[in-house]
């Protein structure tokens, strides 16, 4: 079957068209993203805002016309935390739907955390048994999957994402020590209290979506992205931290300019890694490896199986 999946997220908005033959990604006809901030001022507000409506249908637009050019038998689009906190979400997504003929699945945070574990372990031995942790950090929510071959133990998802932390605790530019202090503080009692200690034990990471791509892609110095040199790249704990510090001490005009680094990721990218360093040290794990596959790959296989 040839799927189109559009995966509405928090910070961003994308596309992905592919074949599914025998329960596996046959092609990858197109894959496309745009950061779209949907999310932004809903922590505060509750509801999402005009612009930030605005933003995501103008890339839909422009999606539209690349799906129906590759005829495929399914579309659907996967609606993530931003549209399922909102006061507003349910009516925005039937509002996608009949804009654009989509199927729309707005979803909670178990089916979030299923579909990232299933991208992510996609191409990966069904029969190993390696307790894995696949963490999807986004614009509003982490989701925390760990299991083995394709069976998830424990799955939670998190009220901590890049978006949402930015806007609560990075008001400078660069940040204040004390605000990162902050931040960190808030994501790791978030995260200490959603992760018992007996599923704290596993043997290899997995990063899915912005941040842990991000900065595979910085530690190349890929200009343009490659996605081929990110997918598997193995991020230390000590380059995430080194990084961090990097990267939290410029302000905002020249982290646009970091060779790999997407300009529209930058006043983001720092609460992203604050998240990802503390996950490391939570779990403690001294490397984790990037993967370009995620939930929108979990959801075409999901979907168009």
């Amino acid at each position: 079957m040839r799927i189109g999946i559009v995966d509405i997220g928090t910070n961003s908005t994308r596309l992905l068209v592919v074949d599914i033959e025998g329960g596996r990604v046959a092609a990858q006809l197109e894959r496309l993203t745009r950061v779209t901030r949907l999310g932004a001022g809903v922590d505060a507000n509750g509801e999402l805002a005009p612009d930030a409506i605005a933003r995501v249908f103008a890339t839909l637009d422009d999606y539209a016309a690349v799906d129906e050019a590759h005829h495929p038998e399914r579309r659907v689009a996967v609606l993530t935390s931003a549209v399922r906190d909102a006061s507003n979400g349910t009516r925005f997504a039937a509002e996608v739907a009949a804009r654009y003929g989509l199927e729309t699945q707005i979803l909670d945070g178990d089916e979030e955390a299923q579909l990232t574990f299933l991208g992510a372990t996609s191409e990966r031995d069904p029969h190993d048994r390696t307790v894995t942790l696949v963490t999807d950090i986004g614009g509003g929510s982490t989701e925390l999957v760990i299991g083995e071959g394709r069976q998830t133990r424990f799955h939670v998802s998190t009220q901590a994402g890049v978006v949402r932390q930015t806007e609560r605790h990075l008001h400078h530019d660069p940040p204040l020590p004390g605000e990162l202090d902050q931040l960190a503080a808030e994501v790791r009692s978030i995260i200490e209290a959603a992760v018992p200690e007996a599923h704290r034990r596993v043997q290899h990471a997995v990063g899915v979506a912005g941040t842990p791509t991000s900065l595979a892609a910085i530690a190349q110095a890929l200009d343009p992205y490659d996605p081929d040199r990110v997918q598997g790249y193995v991020l230390a704990r000590s380059e995430c931290e080194r990084l961090l510090e990097h990267l939290a001490a410029m302000p905002l005009h020249e982290r646009r300019q970091v060779a790999g680094l997407h300009p529209d990721r930058a006043p983001t990218i720092v609460a992203g890694v604050v998240i990802l360093v503390e996950i490391l040290r939570l779990f403690e794990l001294e490397r984790i490896e990037a993967s370009e596959h995620d939930i929108l790959r979990g959801a075409a296989l999901r979907y168009g199986s």
